[in-house]
């Protein structure tokens, strides 16, 4: 069963009626997850659904849309910013897994992190990007 998520306003609702979790677009046979850095935007974005609070999820997403469209390996051209939250040096993220330049998994989660401990939370840290453009 395939969904085409084009927000994650509709995400719940999407998730909700189908009976499925969130997770289930990367856990593989026999319940075991796997990085899948082919995984597409709206794959990304739901399993941030099942990793970020759902209160702080709109503004996660507004973060991660703005610094990388939900590229797994967007990289900043010029200062060499990585992944999703676009974490400088990439290798930042290394504190989250060892995967961290594929696993968007792991990626999701360093960028909450980074999120909560820098700015308080996701809703916070999208305040100060808007009045910033950065985070």
């Amino acid at each position: 069963m395939a969904f085409r998520i084009r927000s994650l306003r509709t995400l719940s609702a999407s998730i909700a009626g189908a009976g499925i979790l969130a997770s289930a677009a990367v856990v593989g046979i026999g319940g075991a997850a796997h990085a899948d850095t082919a995984m597409a935007p709206n794959e990304a974005q739901s399993l941030a659904a099942s990793i970020v609070p759902a209160d702080q999820l709109a503004s996660f997403d507004q973060i991660i849309s703005h610094e990388s469209g939900w590229s797994v390996t967007a990289t900043n051209a010029s200062s060499g910013a990585y992944g999703l939250g676009q974490a400088l040096p990439g290798s930042k993220m290394a504190s989250a897994g060892a995967d961290w330049q594929t696993n968007p998994a792991t990626q999701i989660k360093w960028a909450l992190n980074y999120m909560d401990s820098t700015y308080g939370s996701p809703n916070a840290a999208w305040s100060f990007w808007q009045a910033h453009n950065w985070y």
